[in-house]
């Protein structure tokens, strides 16, 4: 191979180290960085505990809207069946006459 020949390979072969050389130093400023993202955040969030509250009440909340709901689906079916037993008696009614 002529001398030619090897400037661009020694070429990439440096580009390649520099980047490698730039990817070891964004690595280690990652690592640094998550480690200091996991020392502050040793202790549980302080919201955390409020968080909890609201959930446990939209449970209960929800719960009472289910229960709300059963009882007016209840409630029109005994008056659809109430209006089903009038229309009958009517239909009775106009049949005797």
């Amino acid at each position: 191979m002529s001398t030619e020949q090897k400037k661009p390979a020694e070429s990439l072969v440096q580009g390649l180290l520099a980047e490698k050389r730039e990817l070891k130093v964004l690595l280690e400023r990652a690592r640094m960085e998550l480690a200091e993202t996991q020392q502050g955040s040793a202790g549980p969030d302080p919201r955390l505990k409020e968080l909890e509250v609201e959930v446990e009440r939209l449970r209960h909340q929800l719960a009472a809207v289910r229960a709300d709901a059963n009882v007016m689906r209840e409630e029109r079916d005994e008056l659809r069946a109430g209006i089903e037993k009038a229309l009958e008696q009517i239909a009775d009614l106009e049949a005797d006459v």
